[in-house]
């Protein structure tokens, strides 16, 4: 292995990932396609990946042993991934439980540091025994694995940083240092042309809410449905929203779907993944963003609705209180996720939802005023450069901690 140590020696690490560019479907995906290009113009950076073939990247699929549980081949991947790193690095970065294995073992194989980015944690997201039935424990297993065994962990908010040290007690809390997520509003800004909103279904000149994510319990999806009954009648609600977790989340999509449309109408649902300047367009006429996720690490999407100008309307869990600026970049909703199984907490929920939604459509000025806020609140404080350099200093000060 290089010396790290060694001024004269350009820091090279390898960051292992199981998204990356072009098959992202998650915040973690985008975070890491935003943070390598910036990362590269400091150090030299060697990407592992899932999937796929693709360049800038060695990936490794998952198919080993085949038909196994689908967490099992995300092990033998991850075997593939320790296997496939350079001799020549002198740290090594995972993201997310996925890569976390492969990042443990390749740190004790190679007697080199590991640092671990906290996009997420499993104690906070039962709901994936649904999905990976008994992969669950072992998802859990190489997460808990690769925190404690670490040199570093990035959390990606100060709320990340909470959950992550109330989640595993024995991490050390100078370990877990605070690198937020980022966004880039070269890419993410305003689009002033319609010409994609037609083909969607949507009207360009009628107040909107729009849902941008995933179909997952994490997403607090059918919350947003929900509360739709009692928005203004002449605002559109447009759902972004696709990828179901389970056949029975979706199914309970489906059904709330087709109750709101039944008894209001002026839904538009596009189910399927749209290229990012479609997003942003859809994104930039919108009047309010809604984000009503019941656990948010940090809430990349929320970045991108607020670098196009456009006011949200969020739930207040996690790490979005730190992007969300209550009454000055939009609103925030109270939610306690104890409560989840009240229906009396989560109808309160949904109308406090659906009313601060209403008050921002019923007033354009003041969600422009917000909008503007939220991009401007984008460029000081998210940007992906001083991100990429928070992110270098974490790796010289896990060398340290290694080598100590």
């Amino acid at each position: 292995m290089a010396d790290p140590g060694t001024e004269a020696n350009r820091l090279k690490i390898s960051l292992l990932t199981r998204e990356y560019p072009p098959t992202i479907y998650g915040g973690a995906g985008v975070h890491v396609a935003q943070l390598v290009p910036q990362l590269r113009k400091l150090i030299d950076v060697d990407v592992q990946c899932m999937g796929e073939p693709r360049e800038g990247a060695t990936a490794h699929a998952e198919d080993f042993p085949p038909g196994a549980n689908p967490a099992l081949r995300v092990f033998g991947a991850d075997l593939s991934m320790t296997a496939a790193v350079p001799d020549d690095v002198a740290l090594v970065h995972s993201h997310t439980w996925y890569a976390n294995l492969a990042g443990h073992l390749t740190g004790l194989m190679h007697d080199i540091p590991h640092v671990v980015s906290a996009h997420s944690l499993e104690p906070h997201r039962p709901w994936k025994a649904e999905q990976l039935g008994g992969g669950y424990k072992l998802s859990s297993w190489a997460e808990q694995t690769a925190f404690e065994g670490a040199d570093a962990v990035i959390a990606v908010s100060a709320g990340m940083r909470r959950d992550t040290l109330d989640s595993y007690t024995n991490l050390d809390p100078a370990k877990v240092h605070v690198v937020r997520n980022g966004i880039d509003t070269g890419e993410f800004k305003p689009d002033p042309e319609t010409n994609f909103l037609g083909d969607l279904g949507i009207d360009p000149d009628a107040p909107s809410v729009v849902f941008v994510g995933r179909i997952t319990r994490q997403k607090g999806l059918i919350h947003l449905v929900r509360a739709a009954e009692q928005l203004d009648p002449e605002t559109q609600l447009v759902l972004l929203a696709g990828a179901p977790d389970t056949p029975e989340i979706a199914r309970q999509i489906g059904d709330a779907f087709a109750h709101v449309q039944a008894a209001r109408g002026n839904v538009v649902w596009i189910e399927q993944m749209l290229p990012r300047a479609q997003v942003r367009q859809v994104l930039s006429h919108a009047t309010v963003f809604a984000c009503p996720s019941v656990y948010e690490p940090l809430g990349i999407v929320n970045l991108e609705a607020m670098a196009c100008e456009t006011a949200v309307v969020a739930s207040a869990v996690g790490g979005i209180p730190e992007v969300v600026v209550d009454g000055e970049t939009g609103y925030l909703v109270p939610y306690d996720p104890a409560q989840a199984d009240d229906p009396a907490f989560v109808a309160a929920f949904e109308a406090d939802l659906a009313a601060k939604i209403n008050s921002l459509t019923a007033d354009p000025e003041k969600a422009t005023a917000f909008g503007l806020a939220g991009r401007q609140r984008c460029i000081d404080e998210f940007d992906w450069a001083k991100i990429a350099a928070e992110t270098v200093d974490v790796y010289r000060t896990a060398i340290e901690v290694h080598g100590s």
